[in-house]
């Protein structure tokens, strides 16, 4: 990529990996959410040796690269400019987003997590971020101990800093039109996803709470 990621696609679901340790399956069940477009898939893994982090996330990589779905590295820029990744998230702990911004070029995506604080919205909009991220939104089964994000962040952000906004935590299908009514444009999920009897499916039927085609 040459240019920015066109913000106007970063509209739908954003499908996250879970802590898989098994790569095949893994794949597997990435290639299967994959089928139901996604506007983003994040790779995260929070136990994995580096070596398996990066088998993981190069298969993934080229499974993204065939469905035309921009992969995201989570907490890991060097990893995501070792493999050649569309971007990377970044947490609280992660470094510096502008110094980010300026390692990643402006041609790959670079989200940065907000939890509940509107100051690091704006300090990772300064940065050159292309979303924030805020969360939790409810109880979450990846971080029960999350505090809780309030809604109105999102429309606030969405207003004030003119960037698509995800929302993190405990997402499901059910619960998911509140989060989008009240301005979020992204929808960050693991469970409801990858959990699913029929991933492809599950990840489809996200598309037209977005008014996007089925």
């Amino acid at each position: 990529m040459t240019d920015r990621f066109p913000p106007q696609r970063l509209r739908g679901l954003y499908a996250i990996t879970p802590d898989e340790a098994d790569t095949a399956r893994l794949l597997a069940l990435a290639e299967r959410v994959l089928q139901g477009r996604p506007a983003l898939l994040q790779y995260r893994n929070k136990f994995a040796s580096p070596t398996q982090r990066r088998e993981q996330a190069q298969g993934l990589l080229a499974l993204c690269r065939a469905a035309e779905v921009p992969l995201l590295i989570n907490d890991d820029l060097a990893l995501a400019l070792e493999i050649g990744a569309d971007g990377a998230h970044l947490g609280r702990d992660d470094g510096d987003p502008a110094a980010a911004r300026e390692t990643l070029g402006p041609g790959r995506i670079l989200g940065v997590t907000c939890y509940s604080a509107f100051e690091r919205a704006q300090h990772g909009a300064r940065a050159g971020a292309d979303y924030v991220a805020f969360g939790a939104m409810y109880a979450s089964p990846s971080k029960p101990q999350a505090p809780r994000a309030p809604f109105e962040l999102l429309a606030r952000a969405r207003r004030e800093l003119r960037l698509p906004v995800a929302a993190i935590g405990g997402i499901t299908l059910d619960n998911a039109a509140p989060l989008i009514a009240a301005g979020a444009d992204l929808l960050a999920v693991i469970s409801d996803v990858f959990a699913a009897a029929d991933p492809a499916a599950r990840a489809t039927a996200y598309r037209p709470l977005f008014g996007l085609p089925a």
